[in-house]
């Protein structure tokens, strides 16, 4: 059961990995990126296949030295992460205490990680014995000296680093005021209290064994449930780093759908008025699939082409096109719906610039209220027929 939850948690940082390549290059981008793919390195070899095809060349229990090296790697990413998210803060600022832990990081995390190694190299070809190739390293070497120095070592190591990143996310956490991002955050922050916990569980235990060896069982025992906890702890890391992108995910995919709604109303806008937009409309297709334009921004310039088109129109129109509207519908959206393609329809039949004719906005306190009534607007657009609008422009013009 354990292994195969190995093979899942592995491929699930591999998959993490990947789309963190895909994410951008700046610092952090990078770090994490280097995180991910430590871990995932460190998560295979401890796969069934792989440790044992490891543990069985010519370099006995290679598994374990490399497992170390990849997560000592991961973990010096992790180290250079918080720099770049803290270090940019001013010293005397709301985060100081973070700050300071970032710029003492900077100094030293390097160092630590390349004498950790160092250590550990020499330790693992010289003081433990290796004559036998081990399946589960602690039971296997419970009891000895050597394998418990060289584990300390890096036990030492991992369990410092969970808590400096414990620090951090904790304080983050409470700072926060996000939703998701809160979210995030404590998924990582409980993450990091199982790095403690497992590390600076195991090395006493490991120790207490030099004086009471225990039997292969009870050692197998402990070293298993100590392994599930920490495979909790890489999915518990995985999806926290995860939820703020998924955040901003969502907020793509929302400006993304706004964008496949306004799209019939905002082209016909703007092939009555091709001097509004900043280039000339595309295709629905190529302007939902663009590359070179954020979606959330292009949502914005719809927003403030719209507007200005409408502002335009309302030059074309007889002043009481509004109330004429209102009457024939019971909704504030479907009536500004009407006034819009009756004004369009009138420009196009060649209706002469005139003084400014009233229409009604509701008031929007952001963006979001915004664009949720545009696409109201836009929905009863798609369904209002021309017959409505020639009799709409019927009726103001003679109310006129």
């Amino acid at each position: 059961m354990l292994d195969t939850a190995g093979y899942l948690v592995a491929a699930l940082m591999t998959a993490v990995a990947v789309w963190r390549a895909l994410g951008g290059s700046d610092a952090r981008r990078r770090s994490l990126w280097g995180c991910f793919v430590g871990f995932s390195i460190a998560l295979w070899t401890k796969t069934e296949i792989v440790r044992i095809g490891l543990n069985n060349s010519s370099i006995t229990d290679a598994s374990i030295l490399l497992k170390h090296y990849s997560a000592g790697a991961a973990i010096l990413a992790i180290m250079y992460y918080i720099v770049a998210v803290y270090g940019k803060y001013p010293a005397d600022g709301e985060m100081a205490r973070a700050v300071r832990v970032a710029r003492l990081i900077q100094r030293v995390a390097t160092k630590t990680a390349l004498a950790s190694f160092t250590l550990m190299t020499v330790m693992f070809f010289t003081i433990f014995d290796r004559s036998v190739p081990s399946d589960h390293f602690v039971s296997d070497h419970a009891g000895q000296w050597g394998a418990t120095a060289y584990m300390s070592v890096f036990y030492v190591y991992l369990g410092s680093a969970s808590a400096i990143c414990l620090y951090q996310w904790a304080g983050a956490f409470r700072r926060e005021k996000r939703g998701l991002l809160r979210v995030g955050l404590g998924m990582m922050a409980c993450a990091m209290v199982l790095g403690v916990v497992y590390a600076f569980g195991r090395m006493p235990a490991m120790w207490v064994w030099l004086a009471d060896r225990p039997s292969y069982a009870v050692a197998h025992r402990i070293e298993s449930s100590t392994e599930a906890m920490q495979l909790l702890l890489f999915v518990l890391f995985a999806l926290g780093v995860s939820v703020p992108a998924a955040e901003a995910g969502f907020r793509r995919a929302r400006a993304w759908w706004a964008l496949a709604r306004l799209y019939p109303m905002w082209r016909e806008l703007m092939a009555a008025f091709p001097g509004i937009p900043m280039e000339p409309p595309r295709s629905r297709y190529r302007e939902l699939t663009r590359r070179d334009m954020d979606a959330e921004l292009q949502l914005d310039r719809w927003v403030h082409d719209v507007a200005d088109a409408i502002e335009k129109l309302r030059h074309h129109v007889p002043d009481d096109l509004m109330a004429a509207a209102r009457e024939k519908a019971a909704h504030g959206a479907v009536a500004q719906a009407y006034w819009i393609k009756a004004a369009l329809a009138a420009k196009a039949g060649g209706a002469p610039p005139g003084p400014v004719a009233a229409f009604e906005q509701p008031a929007a306190t952001d963006q979001n209220e915004e664009v949720a009534w545009l696409r109201q607007v836009a929905r009863a657009y798609r369904k209002s027929r021309a017959a409505q609008v020639q009799s709409l422009l019927t009726t103001a013009e003679e109310a006129a």
